[in-house]
C-alpha cells in the first residue's frame, strides 16, 4: 500500500498511526496537496490528501473511509474498531475530533490567506473549535480507562490524538488548549506510543514560502 500526504496532517497522521498499529507495510509519499497537487491528481482527482493506494492499486480518499477498509483487512485483529453499540460511540466521537480538525484547517487558512477575513466567520470557526474541544474534554474526562473504551485503542483516541497535536502546532497562540486538562493528558500518551513518534512532522503551513 502507498500512503500519500505529510504527517503534519491530523488526517494523513490518523491514517499512517492506524496502518503502524495494525502492522501493515506501507509505502509514504510526502507529497503535499498544495505543492504537489498535480502528481496526486494522477492518482486522485480530488488532489486530496491523505489518499491510500491499496495493494490492487485502487485510490481511496477521506481518512474515515480509509481506516474503515483498514479494519476490514485486518479482520480479526482490527482492535481498533469495536462492536455495536459501542462502535456507535468511536464513530460518534471520532466524527467530532475530525470536525474540529478540519474547522482548525479552515481558521488557520483563513487567517493566513484572507487578507481580508470577515470577523464573524473567524469566531464562529473559533467557536466550532474551542466548543467541540470543551465536549470532547469531558468525554475524555468520564471515562476512567487508559483509553476512551477501555484498555485498548479505538479510532476515537487516535484522532483525538492527532487533532490535539495539531492544534498545538498550527494553531499555537490562538486556541488555549491547556484549558482541555483530559485531552492533554490523552494527547500526550498518544504521542509517547511508537506509532505516533514514527509518523511525526514538525507542522509547516503549505505554500507559506
Amino acid at each position: 500500500m502507498i500512503l500519500i500526504g505529510q504527517y503534519d496532517s491530523p488526517f494523513v497522521r490518523r491514517v499512517a498511526v492506524t496502518l503502524q498499529l495494525y502492522r501493515f507495510n506501507y509505502e509514504h509519499r510526502p507529497w503535499s496537496a498544495v505543492g504537489d497537487g498535480d502528481k496526486i491528481a494522477e492518482l486522485n482527482p480530488l488532489m486530496r490528501v491523505p489518499t491510500l493506494i491499496t495493494g490492487d492499486g485502487i485510490a481511496v480518499t477521506d481518512s474515515g473511509t480509509i481506516v474503515q477498509l483498514l479494519d476490514h483487512l485486518a479482520g480479526f485483529s482490527a482492535f481498533l474498531g469495536r462492536s455495536w453499540p459501542q462502535q456507535g460511540d468511536v464513530l460518534r466521537l471520532a466524527a467530532f475530533a475530525a470536525g474540529v480538525a478540519e474547522k482548525g484547517v479552515a481558521l488557520l487558512y483563513e487567517k493566513a490567506f484572507h487578507k481580508e477575513a470577515v470577523h464573524g466567520w473567524h469566531a464562529r470557526l473559533l467557536r466550532q473549535v474551542t466548543d467541540t474541544l470543551a465536549m470532547l474534554d469531558q468525554e475524555r474526562a468520564a471515562s476512567t480507562t487508559p483509553w476512551l473504551f477501555g484498555e485498548r485503542l479505538s479510532h476515537a483516541d487516535v484522532m483525538i490524538g492527532t487533532t490535539f497535536g495539531f492544534l498545538r502546532e498550527a494553531l499555537a497562540g490562538q486556541v488555549d488548549l491547556e484549558r482541555y486538562k483530559a485531552l492533554k493528558k490523552h494527547a500526550k500518551a498518544c504521542e509517547a506510543l511508537p506509532e505516533f513518534k514514527k509518523a511525526y512532522q514538525p507542522f509547516k503551513l503549505a505554500g507559506a514560502d
